[in-house]
């Protein structure tokens, strides 16, 4: 059964099941004229490809993939990271599955209190540029967890997560943060949506604060990836 919900600001219609269903349910809306955006769902195509997963596996990566897939074309992006929502700044957590990206949002909510530190989504959250301002929303398909809420906060800050025995924290741009946040994210397969991306992506270099972190899975590393990305965040967006 079709059914329509609301992602991200857009009017989404997908017939689902299983998890993605149950995920879905806070989004589900009273929408009226046609969807923004129609999910492309075949998960038993998907199987045949990867038949170590079950159906309702696939279904969930199909219809995510569907949905970031198509969010380009309204000025948004998924980025693979954990994000957290603190004194209404979004900040985001990126790395490559393994880092560590849950363990350090934890951390911030162990650190500063989970009455502070909300979970928007725990792994694909989406980005959207709206009216010259970057925002994060939680989305259904937040990876091996159900840790999403349907919101939209203004984005403070994102940072690239990399282990070490140290904690350190600085600023990082150019070309090396655009194909580290390249690699994190889905992307179109048409030519000219490659290039909409592009253009996204140097828009949100430029706009939004990006950091590198070097970090020991230590509360000392909470404490200071959220002062300076706090601390920035307001200095910047006031």
């Amino acid at each position: 059964m079709e059914r329509d919900y609301l992602i991200a600001g857009l009017r989404v219609r997908m017939n689902t099941f299983g998890r993605t269903e149950e995920q879905a349910a806070s989004y589900l809306a009273e929408t009226t004229g046609e969807p923004d955006i129609v999910i492309v769902n075949d998960p038993e195509g998907f199987r045949q490809r990867h038949p170590h997963l079950t159906l309702e596996e696939c279904e969930y990566l199909t219809t995510g993939g569907s949905f970031y897939r198509q969010l380009v074309q309204f000025d948004g992006m998924m980025l693979h990271s954990s994000a957290v929502v603190m004194d209404g700044y979004a900040y985001l957590f990126s790395a490559p599955c393994g880092t560590g990206k849950s363990t350090h949002t934890d951390l911030w909510r162990k650190t500063f209190g989970e009455d502070r530190v909300l979970m928007l989504n725990d792994d694909k959250p989406a980005l959207r540029l709206e009216e010259g301002r970057w925002y994060a929303y939680g989305t259904p398909w937040s990876g091996k967890t159900a840790q999403n809420v349907n919101m939209r906060v203004p984005l403070g800050g994102i940072c690239i997560l990399t282990r070490g025995e140290t904690n350190e924290i600085a600023p990082f741009g150019g070309t090396m943060a655009a194909l580290a946040l390249m690699e994190q994210t889905a992307r179109p397969g048409m030519v000219e949506g490659r290039g909409v991306m592009l253009e996204l992506m140097d828009k949100l270099l430029t706009m939004v604060p990006v950091w590198k972190l070097k970090c020991t899975p230590t509360e000392e590393a909470a404490r200071v990836s959220q002062q300076a990305m706090q601390e920035e965040a307001k200095r910047r967006f006031g």
